[in-house]
């Protein structure tokens, strides 16, 4: 058990580092020019090779979610559903011309906002236009995200015949007062009746988020939580920590206030409960909060060190090019990112006028790439190895406090060589800050980030 002390010492706010930099660091915007020349470099090297990764941000929901902090539009009006799809298309045609041969299609992720949101026959007529338009890698891993409220069957069966077989469901928790104030209604047996449905079909992957954390939510609400999730025997779970930011997402995150909010070491023990459950089901910890059955490919691929980890969260491989499309989309090039405009319009706008709609992005630099790879290492192996002048410039300050991380028992240091304990493993985004120069270099003078524990 991690000592409150411990915690409270470590609960700071800090990245949670699905990219590096960190979006807030992002300081040399590329030209169009220049995201032109990094996409078709990345392309000619990777396609045949290792083939792309497409995400699609499908931003729409019918009902605000009071925990969210996801870029989303809420409206009940689902006339918006084709001309946001025709901005997508022209989006992807316009990646299509700087391609010289056909994309070959390694992975597809659909996120929200609420995929499920589309009719059915729209979200066939987007993925087929794209898929028509490429080739199909051999090692494929197609999935989306879904609300089990709005998800039919006929969702199901559209895009499974499409090629997708890893299905998300948000869950959350299943605690009808817990469910209340996060706005998120939905009872065991409609998410048992989607799972059962999928199944039925062909899905060969299904993944449960959870969040822990939330309003109002306490160690029994969590237990029976678990005890109903592990009666669906999901394939993998997400068990995320919530996080508190109304600074940055305004009004849906005041329906509550902090004083409903588990913390510090009630907050830790509901995921430290949660651990404890899901190991005794099968379940196998992955990176920093997933779990995974032991033969899942995601629990392989962390044995076997291929585990990645990228703006879709983990993966069981690495592609050097991910295309996000749609309004405030990442597309990370490894070597550059970028970022489309959030407003749904300005997307719009900017793709009709013929543009690649990205509003900011980051061009690295070499000891940039250095640092991604070392925090990657430490987010999906636990261990990473420092190149050998790695240290030179580091204060006596920014030393001690590495040290301070190994005497407190959260970290192995043995030459070059870092290992995060199992003790650490709770505080791993604090140990990726500690080698984050950026953040090191330019603290942060207002809240920007959410606790790390």
């Amino acid at each position: 058990m991690l000592s409150t002390e411990l915690i409270q010492k470590y609960n700071v706010q800090g990245p949670r580092y699905t990219s590096y930099p960190t979006v807030p660091y992002w300081s040399k915007n590329p030209t169009p020019q220049e995201w032109i020349e990094h996409v078709q470099s990345v392309f000619r090297q990777s396609n045949a090779e290792e083939g792309i990764s497409l995400y699609i941000h499908l931003p729409y929901c019918e009902s605000l979610c009071t925990f969210c902090a996801c870029n989303k539009r809420i409206t009940i009006n689902h006339a918006v559903e084709k001309p946001y799809i025709e901005a997508l298309l022209k989006e992807w045609n316009l990646y299509l011309s700087l391609m010289d041969e056909k994309p070959i299609i390694k992975e597809i992720h659909l996120g929200g906002g609420t995929p499920t949101f589309f009719q059915p026959e729209n979200l066939h007529f987007l993925l087929s236009t794209i898929l028509n338009s490429s080739e199909k890698h051999e090692e494929a891993a197609y999935g989306f995200e879904a609300h089990p409220k709005n998800t039919s069957k006929e969702h199901l069966s559209t895009l499974y015949d499409l090629g997708f077989r890893r299905l998300s469901l948000g869950i959350q928790d299943f605690d009808p007062e817990v469910q209340r104030i996060i706005n998120r209604v939905q009872p065991f047996e409609m998410v048992e009746e989607v799972v059962n449905n999928a199944r039925a079909i062909g899905y060969e992957s299904i993944n449960f988020d959870l969040i822990y954390g939330l309003p109002k939510q306490n160690l029994a609400s969590v237990e029976m939580t678990i005890d109903l999730i592990n009666r669906l025997v999901p394939d993998r779970i997400a068990f995320y920590s919530y996080a508190h930011v109304p600074w940055i997402k305004g009004g849906g995150q005041r329906l509550f206030t902090e004083a409903d909010l588990p913390k510090d070491a009630e907050k830790r023990q509901l995921y430290e409960t949660g651990k404890q459950m899901f190991e005794a089901a099968g379940y196998v910890e992955i990176g920093m909060d997933h779990f995974a059955k032991k033969e899942d490919d995601l629990s392989k691929a962390m044995v076997n060190g291929t585990l990645h980890r990228n703006f879709m969260g983990y993966t069981t491989f690495h592609t050097s090019m991910m295309i996000g499309l749609g309004a405030s989309s990442i597309s990370d090039m490894w070597t550059a990112f970028a970022q489309n405009e959030k407003k749904v319009e300005d997307y719009i706008q900017k793709v009709t006028t013929g543009e690649i709609p990205f509003f900011r992005g980051h061009i690295l630099t070499n000891e940039e790439l250095v640092v991604r790879q070392l925090i990657l290492d430490i987010m999906c192996q636990f261990e990473t190895e420092f190149p050998d002048d790695f240290f030179h410039d580091w204060t006596k300050k920014r030393k001690a406090q590495l040290m301070e991380l190994e005497e407190d028992g959260l970290i192995e240091l043995k030459g070059n060589r870092l290992k995060v304990t199992e003790k650490g493993k709770a505080f791993v985004r604090n140990i990726c800050m500690i080698i984050d120069d950026l953040l090191w270099n330019d603290q942060p003078q207002t809240a920007i980030f959410s606790k790390t524990i």
